[in-house]
């Protein structure tokens, strides 16, 4: 791991994600900028001293030394957006694959080159687009693509938050700090951090790239750097329209991340903060409620599922997918094999390079004159 260290938010996150089907086992660390705090988180993990390191390049280096049988297999990188790139460029050019916290890089230049390093090595790239993971989001992307509601005409993404109402980042707040400051966050503020899951989630959903954005981009807090809210009108391959709405200063508002797409003959509603739920909308008649764990699902939404029906899964489990798939594919690379297609179901590189893609254009639409700009 890269990054997570004491007083870090997301780097627990994915350790309890990459644990919960016990495929993956954490063998090492560089968890913080400060070897002194590295050398600390590594033993409130319970990892070897001669396993604990002060920099990812010495952990790169020094593990790439092992016997292969003992060094790490893959790095997770679960630090700021600015410190994405670095580790996973060394680690993809030492043979190592690897898992990135989204978004994949703090700029669209590193993210091109991200992509070029995978193709040129081969190597195993998983993005954590986390909200991808639920059972009910795969019934829901599985179903469109069979055709279950028709062409798609129209897509409603949110993704409110209200955590950031207030100048949170003038306190001692962490996250706050480093969310709102460009130099560490990047082109986007509530665009990067939630609004990348948004776009993500549509096309994932969807099966639909994004190809062109009319956008409008607010810092409601003042003295904000970077956008704290995001209005933006999408246009899909295909021709379905959408919109994508993001917020961190929607007063009230947890996590609402939040989808509906409707087509010919259909529609689809999802809810994250009730994701056991897929709410499927028919031209004639009820809608129907489909449920994880309930009757006939899909192939993906059934590997998704790890607990009996009526039990709510959630985000670790979500977070816990990506991982799953992810171990499954490094673990058929390492005996020689292709993985079962089944888990080949993660974001990966190239969804990161469109996400980076989609926040810069959107920056560049709002700051301008045009009313459309192409992705």
């Amino acid at each position: 791991m890269v990054g997570g260290g004491r007083g870090a938010f997301i780097g627990a996150v994915h350790r309890i994600a990459a644990a919960i089907d016990q495929q993956i086992e954490l063998v090492c660390g560089a968890f913080s900028s400060s070897p002194e705090k590295s050398k600390a988180s590594g033993e409130d993990l319970f990892l070897p001293a001669d396993r604990v390191y002060g920099s990812y390049e010495e952990m790169i280096l020094k593990e790439k030394e092992l016997p292969e049988d003992v060094r790490m297999d893959f790095i997770s990188i679960v630090t700021p957006n600015h410190v994405h790139f670095g580790p996973a460029k060394m680690a993809l050019e030492n043979g190592f694959h690897v898992v990135c916290d989204k978004p994949m890089t703090f700029s669209v230049e590193e993210a091109r080159m991200l992509v070029k390093l995978v193709e040129e090595t081969g190597l195993i790239f998983a993005l954590t687009h986390n909200y991808t993971g639920y059972p009910m989001v795969k019934q829901a992307r599985d179903m469109i693509k069979a055709g279950d509601i028709g062409k798609v005409r129209k897509v409603v993404v949110e993704y409110p938050q209200g955590w950031l109402a207030t100048k949170l980042e003038d306190s001692d707040q962490k996250q706050a700090s480093w969310r709102t400051d460009p130099s560490k966050s990047g082109l986007g503020g509530a665009m990067g951090d939630i609004g990348t899951h948004a776009e993500n989630l549509a096309e994932y959903m969807t099966g639909l790239q994004i190809e062109s954005v009319c956008a409008d981009l607010t810092s409601f807090v003042p003295g904000r750097r970077l956008d704290d809210d995001a209005n933006i009108l999408l246009r899909f391959a295909g021709g379905a329209k959408g919109v994508l709405h993001c917020s961190q200063i929607a007063v009230g508002e947890e996590n609402g991340l939040n989808i509906r797409v409707w087509g010919e003959t259909g529609g689809l509603e999802w809810h994250q903060q009730e994701p056991n739920t897929l709410i499927v909308k028919n031209l004639e008649g009820p809608a129907t409620y489909y449920r994880t764990g309930v009757g006939e699902l899909s192939a993906a939404a059934q590997a998704a599922q790890r607990v009996p029906a009526g039990h709510p899964e959630g985000y670790l489990e979500a977070f816990a997918n990506i991982y799953k798939n992810f171990a499954h594919c490094v673990q058929a690379r390492l005996a020689g094999k292709e993985p079962d297609p089944l888990y080949t179901d993660f974001p990966d590189v190239h969804d990161g390079l469109r996400g980076m893609v989609f926040v810069e254009r959107v920056v560049q639409n709002s700051q301008s004159d045009d009313k459309w700009t192409t992705i």
